[in-house]
């Protein structure tokens, strides 16, 4: 039996309802139709933003096209779940943001249920290329995904086995 998050399941729902279901189909290009959200390159650091009540992403031109996806789906996070303008917040309340934004981009980029998809059972150097790869992603990137989900995994399986025990 498979847990998911409230994250995963709505990243899961999400990308399902825009028929993005394979890795081979999450580009951001596509993703920003799909929902609604105007992307555009600028020099200066990836940031989203609204006007008159529409989205838009700015991603930085001179980043590397993994970096170009996890910026975005960093700044997605921003559009789909957060309000108010950052510059007027606390400055804790805007490292909030900024850490579930992060954690969003860990889970937007590489989801969850697509990794289910996958026989992963080790973080060897061959492991995290594939996946560097697959999700289009930084190698340090994917090694972090991939910990991550491996550790959750193991977590799940110890709390199963352990409810099986106290039966």
């Amino acid at each position: 039996m498979k847990y998911y998050s409230h994250l995963e399941d709505y990243i899961k729902d999400l990308y399902t309802k825009i028929g993005i279901t394979t890795p081979a189909l999450l580009d951001f290009r596509v993703i920003a139709k799909r929902v609604g959200i105007k992307v555009f390159y600028w020099p200066d650091s990836s940031q989203a933003l609204f006007t008159n009540g529409k989205p838009f992403i700015f991603l930085n031109k001179s980043c590397g096209k993994p970096q170009q996806w996890q910026e975005f789906c960093h700044e997605l996070s921003h559009v789909l779940l957060h309000t108010g303008d950052q510059f007027f917040m606390t400055h804790l309340f805007r490292e909030y943001q900024e850490n579930k934004a992060n954690n969003f981009m860990y889970h937007a980029c590489i989801p969850t249920f697509m990794l289910d998809e996958l026989d992963l059972n080790d973080c060897t150097p061959s492991t995290v290329i594939h996946l560097q790869m697959l999700f289009n992603v930084e190698y340090e990137f994917a090694l972090k995904r991939l910990t991550q989900y491996l550790n959750n995994r193991i977590m799940l399986d110890w709390n199963n086995a352990l409810s099986l025990a106290m039966r």
